[in-house]
């Protein structure tokens, strides 16, 4: 189930984006006049289809992309025969530079449009939760093996990062502090302040395999009993929500990391209890599951700041997030071009994209992600790279510039090149995703 959810809104999300990036060429393409002969959301074979004035509309069985094919351009179908006739009017390639320009670039606009919205309208609905510096450092940071492989230790206080102050958790663990050159934290450890190097490659750290935790690092907090899981050991032990658990087989347990600690040690026993209970201490004896876990939702105590924002006030906070992507992979792309970064601990492919959904159906996470999606394939289409939306272009652009068409031949040499490269990149991340899921 937990993989068919993950598939769903991988699907779902895709499905979304590429959708809406086709339907922007299609849209700018019928404004000038050009004759679109299909638009599909998603690869042959074709499950469903119908046709509407001049265009066919479909849905592909393999749903990991899609297309528009429109008149008189060299595009993924390379029907060059076509392309020795005469334009005709409505012809892609009978129209101006510009025109074909604009064209090329509508699917990318309306991605950066849809990143936009979606970011405006989450901050708008939902604010932004975080817990500041203070509420953080006071009792430090959970270390998890990432953190303790950087040199961070439980238990240490974050006072600066890369030389500065900060306000909240969330600017300790950003992509832009760990993509910084020359990066660092500043710890408070028992009194002696120590500063901590960050790895110029320390992000690949947090490509996800099998089996390796990619978590940092937490905020250390007490604890009490949420909401629980009547499938699971806490039900059947008799744990019940509001309970503290003091003790766990004798181990103390004060803090949540401590509780994680002991019963990860102890996944797959039965275990004794000790909680507080209206005051009282009640004995119970629970069985901790294979993979470590009661069956509750935990109740931390530390106090998160909401800040919400008005419509107008969220139109530029969300608009500096969506670009914010945007110039976190600009970041990236030169890590990796530079060798800081590992290419193929950097790209993510299906299996991935699956995974960071997550296996539960959570929708404003799933919208999060569908905006950050949106613009990293705005991005990514971006590319110079002949094929893409970018290659085209850049072919364009140096026709506007020039005053010279290139010629049919190189335009039919420069899309076949592209097809390969893409295809390859394709098959690359595809198996490089399964290598990530055998490989610990």
């Amino acid at each position: 189930m937990d993989i068919l959810i993950m598939a769903a809104q991988m699907i779902l999300g895709l499905s979304i984006l590429v959708g809406l990036h086709e339907f922007g060429h299609l849209l700018a393409a019928k404004a000038f006049g050009m004759r679109v002969e299909q638009y599909s959301i998603g690869f042959p074979p074709k499950i469903f289809s119908f046709k509407y004035g001049e265009t066919v509309y479909s849905i592909g069985a393999i749903p990991l992309g899609g297309f528009v094919k429109i008149s008189g351009m060299i595009d993924e179908s390379l029907d060059l025969e076509k392309m020795k006739e005469e334009p005709e009017p409505w012809e892609f390639r009978a129209k101006p530079a510009w025109q074909r320009l604009i064209v090329m670039m509508g699917g990318i606009i309306v991605n950066v449009i849809t990143g936009i919205i979606i970011f405006i309208i989450i901050i708008f609905t939902y604010g932004e939760s975080n817990i500041t510096k203070e509420e953080l450092n006071k009792n430090g940071i959970y270390a998890h093996a990432l953190a303790q492989e950087l040199g961070l230790q439980t238990w240490d206080r974050i006072i600066k990062v890369n030389g500065e102050d900060y306000q909240y958790y969330d600017d300790i663990t950003s992509a832009d502090v760990l993509l910084a050159d020359d990066a660092y934290y500043t710890v408070d450890r028992d009194g002696e302040i120590i500063d901590i190097q960050i790895p110029s490659n320390f992000l690949e750290k947090f490509s996800p395999r099998k089996n390796r935790d990619v978590s940092f690092i937490d905020y250390i907090t007490t604890f009490s009993v949420g909401k629980i899981d009547k499938k699971m050991g806490a039900a059947a032990g008799g744990l019940m929500e509001g309970d503290r658990i003091v003790s766990v087989d004798g181990q103390s347990v004060k803090y949540f990391h401590e509780f994680k600690e002991v019963a990860k040690n102890l996944k797959g026993q039965m275990a004794h209890f000790v909680v507080s209970r209206n005051e009282q201490l009640v004995e119970l004896d629970i069985e901790i599951s294979e993979d470590g876990k009661v069956g509750f939702v935990s109740n931390v105590d530390i106090e998160s700041t909401i800040k919400y924002y008005t419509f107008l006030e969220a139109i530029p906070k969300g608009t500096k997030d969506a670009f914010n992507i945007v110039f976190i992979n600009i970041k990236a792309f030169g890590k990796i071009f530079s060798g800081d970064l590992n290419f193929s601990e950097s790209v993510s492919g299906p299996i991935g994209i699956a995974k960071i959904f997550g296996s539960t159906w959570n929708w404003p996470r799933f919208w999060n992600l569908v905006g950050l999606l949106s613009m990293i394939l705005a991005f990514m289409n971006f590319l110079p790279i002949p094929a893409l939306d970018g290659g085209h272009v850049m072919f364009l652009t140096f026709e506007i510039v020039s005053g010279h068409k290139p010629s049919d031949k190189f335009m039919e040499v420069a899309q076949k090149v592209g097809m390969v490269l893409l295809l390859g990149l394709m098959v690359f991340v595809i198996f490089n995703d399964i290598f990530k899921e055998i490989w610990p």
